[in-house]
């Protein structure tokens, strides 16, 4: 693997035009900044085969797939890489899946220039990057002990209820499969709903989907 003493950025990202404005910024910031660029995953893990880098600013969906399902490869990779997830989708759904995923920071497409020079800048610096809004999230959720992950508030059993409902079993048939009464799986049902705050099956999936 290639290495350089200049500080080596790498801009995932589908869209060129987004490729060309972080790397403009990157250079305000960074004048002697060595700026690799990949429109796909195949690309991207191409590029850190080859050479050391040191800031990975990646989208979440590209053509050939999720970034979710690549984080550990990219990680295998260089472990010691930093990883600023950019992405324009809601910052309260998905920042903390990812950096539990293993990326360093999460930054949404939204934000303003000054914002995304502070992300970069704190990224080389410290290593990480979370917003406010997600520090608050995880202050509230330590002073509320309510978990971050919804899902762990529910009991085995009730996991166990949810996921068959997700793969569309219907109350009786959830009753034979764990051989309890009817009557039971409509509680346990009850109890999901009311623990995850949620008032339908699609919002039961929506929620698996996003933390598990």
């Amino acid at each position: 693997m290639k290495s350089t003493s200049t500080p080596t950025f790498l801009i995932a990202d589908d869209h060129s035009i987004v490729r060309q404005g972080i790397s403009l910024l990157i250079k305000e910031l960074f004048f002697n900044a060595k700026i690799y660029q990949s429109g796909t995953f195949k690309e991207t893990l191409k590029v850190l085969k080859d050479t050391k880098i040191d800031l990975l600013v990646l989208d979440i969906n590209f053509p050939d797939g999720n970034s979710l399902n690549i984080l550990s490869e990219t990680k295998t990779l260089q472990p010691g890489l930093k990883i600023l997830i950019f992405s324009a989708y809601e910052e309260d759904l998905y920042a903390l899946r990812y950096l539990n995923a293993g990326a360093s920071g999460y930054l949404n497409k939204g934000s303003n220039e000054d914002e995304i020079k502070q992300a970069l800048q704190s990224m080389m610096v410290s290593g990480k990057y979370i917003t406010q809004n997600i520090k608050d999230r995880i202050l509230e959720s330590y002073i509320s002990k309510k978990p971050l992950n919804p899902l762990e508030q529910l009991s085995n059993r009730e996991v166990e209820v949810a996921r068959l409902l997700i793969k569309g079993f219907g109350n009786m048939e959830i009753a034979e499969l764990l051989q309890i009464k009817k009557s039971t799986v409509s509680t346990f049902k009850n109890r999901i709903f009311e623990k995850l705050e949620i008032v339908n099956l699609a919002e039961l999936i929506d929620l698996f989907q996003l933390y598990q």
